[in-house]
């Protein structure tokens, strides 16, 4: 084994790192020397580690709005006696528990990596967001379950004009909420590297929060609409327990996309935007490299790529070079937040290696 898997000797007396974490050019000099290199020659790339303080911002503002709404309105539904608007409130204070987790996991994926967290503490925005889910998930059964009673029984009466003012400021908070949640970039976690990079990245409990507002919105919507229909026609109560089903039902069909996208992470999956055949190609089109193996591309998070692959190569070519060249093709299509790469001569017994072969599509 020994005789057939060799370490490549680099041509250079000077020591070189087989380094790709970031420098574009895949190779730097010995640690030793790279103060006096230019930067862009170092083997790490700069990241922007520690809190998301853009994220943090929205999530506090958002939540200072919700809070004080919240109150209002349970002081507003309990005068209008109307479930529908209780049922906002309790929206709401889903809503802000939400933004406390999200707040919470945005700390905890800023903490440092150690050696027990070696990719750091990134996957705690994941979970965050699907707790967060399934709260709201948790509550609008609850309140289905409300509303149903109210169909069923249909002894309530309901103040209108209270209602019609408490829903018509519930659709006004909801609007400022949710421009102060708004954010106006994409992911660029397994999209293309060429996109503008000066737009805002987004944030995924930044992402959850505002899907909930804009459930938020569209109950309170409906709310003001069923305020406006039983203050003209007081008879028709029957259309606030109403409100509630198809609202309910709008508020589950919004959160069922992150929390796939959320699944997805924890599973592992190759991220959207990324096509494995691409990826692999890609690397096959460097002079030099024969093979490709062990390929494996996943998400930290949604916004955070790593890859890693074996990179066979034919023998006679620098294996720093065919590294330098791999690094930069790969880095020119995507934007990937961990890259490692192992390059290996080809040896004709891979072919037969059945770890060497390409996954099932």
């Amino acid at each position: 084994d020994n005789e057939r898997y060799q370490s490549i000797e680099p041509p250079s007396a000077t020591p070189l790192v087989f380094c790709v974490h970031g420098n574009k050019w895949g190779v730097a000099q010995c640690c030793e020397e790279l103060g006096d290199l230019d930067s862009s020659m170092h083997c790490h790339q700069e990241r922007n580690e520690g809190v998301d303080r853009v994220a943090r911002r929205k999530l506090i503002l958002a939540s200072v709005l919700c809070v004080f709404f919240m109150i209002g309105e349970i002081v507003g539904g309990v005068l209008a006696n109307s479930l529908a608007i209780a049922t906002d409130a309790a929206h709401l204070l889903t809503d802000f528990a939400s933004f406390m987790i999200s707040l919470f996991a945005i700390y905890m994926a800023a903490l440092p990596r150690s050696q027990r967290m070696s990719f750091g503490w990134h996957r705690a925005e994941v979970l965050g967001a699907i707790v967060s889910v399934l709260m709201i998930w948790v509550v609008t059964g609850i309140l289905v379950y409300l509303a149903i009673q109210r169909v069923l029984y249909q002894d309530y009466e309901i103040n209108a004009t209270v209602m019609l003012i408490t829903s018509g400021i519930g659709v006004l908070v909801n609007i400022i909420m949710g421009c102060s949640l708004h954010q106006h970039g994409h992911s660029h976690g397994g999209g293309s590297h060429n996109h503008s990079h000066s737009k805002e990245e987004e944030n995924i409990n930044v992402k959850a929060a505002f899907i909930h507002v804009v459930g938020d919105f569209l109950q309170s919507l409906g709310v003001f609409v069923a305020a406006l229909v039983i203050y003209f026609y007081p008879t028709w109560v029957i259309i606030d327990p109403i409100c509630t089903f198809v609202f309910s039902v709008l508020v589950l069909l919004t959160t069922i996309k992150i929390l796939k996208d959320t699944v997805s992470v924890l599973l592992e999956a190759t991220p959207k935007g990324i096509d494995y055949e691409m990826v692999r190609n890609t690397f096959l089109s460097v002079d030099g490299i024969r093979q490709i193996h062990n390929l494996r591309i996943w998400s930290l998070t949604t916004d955070k790529t790593a890859l890693a692959a074996h990179l066979a190569i034919e023998k006679g070519f620098s294996a720093q070079q065919v590294l330098a060249d791999a690094t930069m093709k790969i880095r020119d299509k995507y934007n990937l937040y961990e890259l490692t790469l192992q390059v290996e001569e080809f040896q004709p017994e891979m072919n037969g290696c059945d770890q060497c072969k390409d996954p099932t599509a």
